[in-house]
């Protein structure tokens, strides 16, 4: 195939092309491009970033928050107020218009704030490339910005440097890098120019955009930048992976959509009944704004948002980082949770615990092993072997290695090996699963080769081993017995690796022939809190999925130990999954022990995906680059915060600060609660909406002056309900919040039964005591059936305002009643929710301003109130407080017509 110098060639090519061929099609040389047409070329390719199209510009997006239908009410509601100003000046339509107007800004402001979260995770894709880079042009080495590089640049690269491109080497100098992010290989990979692969990333001739240089050297030419490289590629994925929208999302828009239907009926129906008996078009207006305000909670959405913030926190102190603040409730509605092994199921703290040389088995506290003919062979190919490094406290590198070099080189034995000289190495991959270097003996200067890896791949390539201290052939029978070894290490939980050696005559790398050593059994033991916090998950009817790269042996162990496997269980490998097609991979999920073992971050996508299919609620953890569109993709996506990348991070909705399984459990508790608890604030907020109703009803109906004005509804809307609403957004989770299955998606914020507890019950008792108190007042002050009062009357004022306060002192006894659904208030504990005090304090002071201070009795138009006009509403509260507290009684004995009638 040909190309045009200076164009990149295709993907398939770049890795396995002669160096000349490339050099040629890249139009470069050894002197690195000119600048001139380093500069061409960037003006024709573009820069070396990845980019993310904002084809929306953010005011758009801010307006775009102004389309709800709460929002479009109140809008509509503050025009209409602006229309009857203009019709009827100086009735303070103005001042309610303002209001409205600036409730549906604050509103869109906190919306649009959480929204623009979302767009990090794009950001966070730039910060995995270098500022700048040293690059070959004009035959001199300088410093570029790294946005600047094209294909055809030579770039140096030492310890510690980002990749800033994807580059194929030209020469290298013991060079590991750390692929991790892209490839999902623990360990940094050794490169070499000469060594290649028919798959682009298992290539070791490659170096890929966004991965680190651990040690060493290396001269490269660039071959792609910006959206082209490999995690361009995986950014094209993200974005292509739909956002998902969230539980608390649908049901804030389901609910605004109910009650902003239901304030449409009532206002449209009541200003016609309002025109029909001779009311007038401006008089019906006016009650119609009113009827649509009443309606409407306007202090919703910033008390979910302040909730929801709260919760956060509360988490955060647990060592779970929100990101988004919806997905707080979302971990309340998973079913389902997968979650990986290392690390978050187990400690991530591998230790050597036992060795089985020949058909010998010994633990590593055994003092007889290091007396064993052939332990100085082990202890050799497990130190050099290995591309770790000892440090003063601890160790660099990969954690399996890591726990190999600090036994070696602790182990009681006098062979110095740090004089042997590595000469060759072939690195670990995950394809081959082995790992061969060859050192050259210090004593006589012959070489030996050391292998490691997987039992079965090791043993493939032996034909002799040691054996009572003989090297004996490795027989049929022998591997079976090699074999069944691996597996008892494997089921006591065990990583098993198997070592091999073999005396070579030159410094070439056999590739069999090899002498069986030995297999070292290592343990990442599960974490202790685990076994609880799985079992926590099942009394809440959550399914926990295991999805690790380990052995499928080990992983059924330490799912045996920690409960995740009580029964049979089913493990399914990686090469089991990818023969599957979607109808029997929607029949394995169905297993209620399950665990995948040898998966791919690709195929945790295809997992995740197949769950949401079924209607599950998934919540599933990853760390690595490539984990970011599983992590997007799902309900819920978990980073682990110590080993994460920040991509992993930016697209998940979570990071788990400690890594721990048991910390995702407690997030769930607080998920659930944060869901029952907008649940009762909810309530709470509803139930004043009757006592705002019906005074614009009777005002109509029945003739009367006005009982309640819409300034007095906005201050409870906006100043009396939204503190006690936060308190309850704070209360503590119910005894049994962690023993009922999860929620389903068809369960709703609001239900039938709250809006009849809430309008029909409650608010009814509510109306009541503001009409009780209402008339009592007027008829006190000789006001006769029929009277027209001004609004600057009196007796007028002193009527709204005991309407006004009857409405506090009822919702006082609703938040109340509201901290619980089922337990009794007094095993909750009357006080120990100081959130709910605050806020019944304050609304207390807010009465007593607007009854009491002059400024207030203006701007409000009430009057000052007797002490005896405040005692007429204390009998509907007492009543609503008993009231409740025996429904809860029936509630808890499970009666019938309670629970399907008076249970929200």
């Amino acid at each position: 195939m040909l190309h045009t110098p200076g164009n990149t060639p295709p993907p398939e090519e770049i890795h396995r092309r002669p160096l000349t061929d490339l050099f040629f099609s890249l139009g470069s040389s050894d002197t690195g491009l000119t600048t001139t047409e380093a500069q061409s070329r960037l003006a024709r390719i573009g820069p070396n970033e990845l980019r993310v199209r904002k084809d929306t510009p953010e005011f758009v997006k801010f307006l775009r928050e102004f389309k709800n239908f709460f929002a479009i009410l109140l809008i509509v509601g503050g025009l209409l107020a602006l229309l009857a100003d203009y019709l009827d000046p100086g009735q303070g339509n103005f001042y309610i218009a303002c209001a409205l107007f600036g409730v549906v800004v604050l509103n869109s402001t906190f919306t649009y704030l959480q929204e623009r979260q979302s767009e990090k995770i794009m950001e966070s894709f730039q910060k995995m490339l270098p500022a700048m880079v040293t690059v070959l042009r004009d035959g001199t080495v300088g410093a570029v910005d790294a946005k600047t590089l094209v294909p055809g640049d030579i770039i140096t690269l030492a310890e510690g440097d980002r990749v800033p491109a994807d580059c194929r080497l030209i020469e290298a100098n013991r060079l590991t890098a750390d692929l991790s992010s892209l490839t999902g290989e623990s360990e940094p990979q050794p490169l070499d120019p000469s060594s290649s692969d028919d798959v682009l990333l298992q290539s070791h001739n490659m170096l890929f955009s966004g991965s680190l240089v651990q040690s060493g050297a290396a001269k490269a030419i660039v071959c792609r930048t910006g959206m082209s490289t490999e995690i361009g590629n995986i950014v094209e994925l993200t974005k292509a992976t739909g956002e998902v929208e969230t539980p608390i999302r649908r049901e804030l828009k389901y609910f605004i959509k109910i009650i902003s239907g239901i304030a449409i009926g009532l206002g449209v129906s009541f200003f016609l009944v309002s025109v029909a008996i001779g009311r007038g078009e401006l008089a019906s207006l006016i009650f119609a704004i009113g009827i649509i305000v009443a309606n409407v909670p306007e202090g919703l959405l910033p008390t979910v948002t302040l909730a929801l913030t709260m919760a956060s926190k509360r988490m955060a102190r647990k060592n779970a980082l929100i990101k988004n603040l919806e997905s707080v409730e979302t971990l309340g509605s998973t079913t389902v949770i997968c979650s990986d092994k290392t690390g978050t199921l187990t400690q991530n703290r591998l230790t050597v615990t036992s060795i089985v040389i020949g058909t010998d088995s010994f633990s590593v506290s055994d003092p007889a092993l290091p007396a064993h003919a052939r332990f100085a062979e082990t202890r050799r190919v497990m130190a050099l072997c290995n591309n770790a490094h000892r440090t003063e406290d601890g160790f660099v590198g990969d954690a399996t290695e890591g726990a190999m070099l600090l036994y070696a080189t602790d182990a009681k034995c006098d062979e110095p090996l740090q004089d042997f000289k590595r000469v060759a190495e072939e690195p670990f991959n995950s394809t081959v699963k082995r790992m061969i270097t060859l050192c050259e003996r210090p004593d006589d200067g012959t070489f030996e080769a050391y292998l490691k890896g997987a039992p079965e791949v090791v043993l493939k390539m032996c034909d002799r081993v040691y054996l009572n201290g003989d090297t004996v052939p490795l027989t049929t029978a022998r591997r079976h017995k090699m074999i069944d070894q691996y597996r008892a290490l494997a089921a006591q939980g065990q990583r098993g690796l198997a070592l091999a050696i073999q005396p070579t005559p030159d410094a070439h790398i056999p590739g069999d022939g090899y002498i069986f050593v030995a297999i070292v059994g290592m343990i990442d033991p599960p974490r202790p809190e685990v076994p609880d916090a799985i079992a926590r998950c099942h009394s809440a009817g959550i399914r926990v999925v295991m999805m690790t790269g380990d052995y499928g042996l080990t992983a059924e162990t330490i799912g045996r130990q920690i409960g995740l496997i009580q029964k049979q269980g089913t493990v399914i490998h990686g090469g089991e999954l990818a023969e599957m097609d979607e109808r029997q991979l929607a029949r394995v999920l169905d297993d209620p022990e399950l665990i995948f073992a040898r998966i791919s971050p690709a195929q945790k996508l295809r997992i995740v995906q197949a769950l949401q299919a079924q209607g599950e609620v998934v919540t599933v953890t990853g760390d690595g680059v490539n984990d970011a569109p599983a992590l997007k993709n799902a309900d819920m996506g978990v980073a682990m915060g110590l080993r994460g990348t920040d991509v992993a991070k930016e697209a998940s909705n979570m990071v788990l600060m400690d890594d721990n399984f048991a910390t995702i459990v407690a997030a769930v508790e607080e998920g659930r609660t944060i869901f029952d608890n907008i649940k009762k604030f909810i309530a709470y907020i509803l139930t004043s909406n009757v006592p705002q109703i019906l005074p614009f009803v009777a005002y109509v109906l029945l003739d009367i002056p006005l009982p309640l004005t819409i300034v007095l509804i906005l201050a409870i809307d906006l100043g009396t309900d939204i503190v006690p609403a936060l308190g309850l957004g704070a209360e503590k989770p119910e005894t049994d919040v962690m023993h009922k299955p999860p929620r389903k998606r068809s369960e709703r914020l609001l239900t039938r039964n709250l809006l009849f507890m809430s309008y029909c019950i409650v608010g009814v008792i509510q109306a009541a005591a503001g009409f009780f108190t209402y008339f009592v007042i007027l008829y006190a002050g000789e006001w006769q059936w029929g009277d027209q009062l001004a609004s600057s009357d009196p007796l007028y004022r002193t009527a709204i305002t005991g309407f006004f306060a009857s409405i506090i002192i009822c919702q006082i006894a609703d938040v109340i009643i509201c901290r619980t659904r089922r337990q009794s208030i007094l095993s909750a504990g009357v006080f120990s929710n100081r959130l709910v005090w605050l806020g019944i304090a304050t609304e207390s002071a807010l009465l007593a301003l607007i009854a009491y201070v002059p400024a207030f009795n203006t701007f409000f138009g009430t009057a000052p109130l007797e002490a005896w006009h405040l005692l007429l509403s204390v009998p509907f509260a007492v009543l609503i407080l008993l009231g409740d507290e025996l429904r809860r009684v029936f509630v808890r004995r499970e009666n019938p017509f309670v629970l399907r009638w008076l249970t929200w």
